[in-house]
């Protein structure tokens, strides 16, 4: 690839599902037991799969699920109490319902009293092969069962020390519905914990006297089976009215540096979840994880991402802050006064191009999005799975992974932002399996389960592909080729202009079926264009407008490549010509580097 350079020009996150990553086993039972359908351990990600995530461009691996959280499986024999299933999501548990902050997942490790040290080790490996270190942070909820066994000295296990007599004091960690005691949600649609499998705690009962609010601010101490049950509400310091109990920050922050945002909070006091959870990160930061993504960040206020984050920045300067907000009138928010180098860009940019793929969006909302966030487009984070997704080959999403190919490319190149994949995206997973709680479609985040199409490519612990098919290997390459002009082609640095509006304007084919841009920087060029129908047409016109042409090549002609064939064949744009017209292959995309 010579076409790119050595520097990178923008991060690409991959995301894995730590324990369903390295499971060889295609049992997949409905409820399965570890025994039954297996489980993925640290020690899989071995330098030979690392260098398979590695090729794909990748700069950060989130490891997904590595914090402690509620499971089902019996560790006693380790000093770990049972969770009760009643208050567990799956068999295997969520990774949202954390329950150790200073530890790890016992499913994960090959020896579970030596956990800790053998994520370490994962964290070294990583780093070896080129890559960083995502964990989540959760910092909205916690499990209904909170008990850190490896507290560092002077930390304190969450409530702790609340006064449980009242609902709300500042330096609570909980809120509490005084005098009643937590019920376990009455079932819904025939759910039953564990699919109805005997289990002594599975009893309907579980003991929390008194009841504490439920993760997602349901007050009720039974809530509701939709409610998130399984974890309760950190307080940060916002009292049940919703008014803050904690300085505010001046409007002015939002354009000063991190570094006198923990100025600022220096001489504060500020109620004690905030300290708990900077110790916390500072906790993961000391052994060399590289950043955290934010769970529901938009749940927590604004001034204590600003506490939280000037706090890791001052350790860790290049650390990398990604979070999920899902209201775009608080993105700037989040960005400038809480810090947060990344967001999703969910709501605004994916939820569109999900549309397009589908068949019922028009590309002009592409571009009206992308020029709406051109003051902060380098902080939205694209991607086109991840765990809370449908996947594409999904029904319900897509129905073929080959759908994902124009809006891959469109996602990945039309901005400065970072790139995200889903581990298995790049080869076509369609999250089929029924493996217990939650409906398929998503690969599940709950269960025990192996990955069909991603262990094809795993072929047994030899991460080469041998058992993918044809059509699966064809999809990984291309994966493989956009995501490193992504990460590595100059001109993802640069300026970008739509051309989607002007080719519509043009008597030729482009349609809504197709959508064009350019992207440049210096004197390194790109021409994107993407067919997402399935059917093939010919002559689509692409308007280049002669401004640029002018500014490029002022006299003689300009050559085109195109980057994801095999063995390009240039083609020439005369001097004052404007228009290319392409002939399209179903689902195809070109992506041209002007010279």
């Amino acid at each position: 690839m010579s076409y790119l350079s050595e520097e990178r020009a923008k991060p690409v996150v991959y995301q894995v599902f730590t324990r369903l990553f390295g499971n060889t086993n295609d049992t997949n039972q409905p409820w399965g037991t570890l025994e039954q359908n297996g489980v993925g351990k640290f020690s899989d990600f071995t330098d030979t799969a690392l260098a398979g995530i590695r090729e794909l461009g990748v700069s950060h691996i989130w490891y997904t699920g590595v914090p402690h959280h509620a499971v089902v499986t019996d560790y006693t024999a380790y000093g770990i109490s049972n969770d009760d299933p009643d208050v567990v999501k799956g068999r295997a548990g969520s990774p949202y319902a954390v329950k150790d902050y200073y530890n790890v997942n016992p499913d994960l490790a090959d020896d579970p009293s030596q956990r800790l040290q053998e994520f370490e080790a994962l964290i070294d490996r990583t780093h070896r092969n080129g890559m960083k270190v995502i964990i989540d942070i959760v910092p909205n909820h916690v499990a209904r069962r909170y008990e850190s066994l490896t507290l560092p000295a002077g930390e304190e296990n969450f409530g702790a020390s609340d006064d449980t007599s009242v609902a709300y004091a500042r330096d609570n960690n909980f809120y509490y519905v005084v005098g009643e005691s937590f019920q376990v949600p009455e079932a819904a649609n025939g759910y039953r914990p564990l699919g109805g499998e005997p289990h002594p705690l599975a009893d309907g009962q579980f003991e929390e006297i008194p009841a504490k609010w439920t993760g997602n601010g349901a007050r009720a101490a039974r809530p509701d089976a939709n409610d998130w049950y399984e974890t309760v509400k950190i307080n940060y310091g916002v009292r049940p009215d919703g008014s803050y109990d904690f300085d505010r920050l001046p409007h002015s922050y939002r354009f000063e540096p991190y570094q006198k945002h923990a100025v600022f909070w220096a001489d504060k006091t500020v109620p004690d979840s905030w300290k708990k959870f900077r110790a916390i990160t500072q906790y993961w930061l000391a052994k060399g994880v590289d950043g955290f993504r934010y769970d529901m960040a938009e749940m927590v206020p604004v001034e204590f991402w600003s506490y939280l984050n000037s706090a890791i920045k001052m350790t860790n300067p290049d650390a990398f802050l990604l979070a999920e907000v899902y209201q775009p009138d608080l993105y700037r928010d989040y960005l400038l006064l809480g810090k947060m180098d990344y967001l999703y860009d969910k709501v605004e940019f994916y939820d569109n191009l999900k549309w397009v793929m589908q068949g019922t969006g028009d590309a002009a909302a592409l571009a009206e999005t992308q020029q709406r966030m051109q003051d902060i487009e380098p902080h939205m984070l694209h991607f086109l799975e991840n765990h809370d997704e449908q996947r594409i080959a999904s029904p319900e999403f897509a129905g073929n992974a080959d759908k994902g190919r124009p809006a891959m490319v469109v996602s990945a190149l039309i901005s400065r932002s970072p790139t995200m994949v889903y581990f298995g995206q790049e080869v076509g997973e369609d999250g089929s399996e029924e493996t217990g709680f939650g409906d398929p479609s998503r690969t599940t985040i709950f269960d025990y389960a192996g990955v069909p199409a991603h262990q094809r490519w795993m072929n047994g612990g030899k991460f080469d592909g041998g058992m993918l098919s044809e059509s699966e290997k064809s999809l990984r390459e291309f994966y493989r080729q956009v995501l490193n002009i992504s990460a590595f082609h100059p001109a993802m640095k640069g300026e970008y202009q739509s051309l989607h509006q002007a080719s519509l304007e043009l008597d030729g084919n482009y349609s809504k079926q197709q959508f064009a841009f350019v992207r440049w920087h210096n004197d390194r060029r790109l021409l994107v264009v993407s067919h997402f129908g399935e059917q093939a047409v010919n002559n689509v016109k692409v308007a280049i407008p002669g401004a640029l042409i002018q500014q490029w090549q002022p006299e003689g002609a300009l050559t085109l490549w195109d980057l994801l064939e095999d063995e390009p064949q240039p083609i020439k744009l005369e001097a004052g010509e404007n228009t290319l017209s392409i002939d399209f292959a179903p689902l195809e995309s070109k992506v041209y580097e002007i010279r």
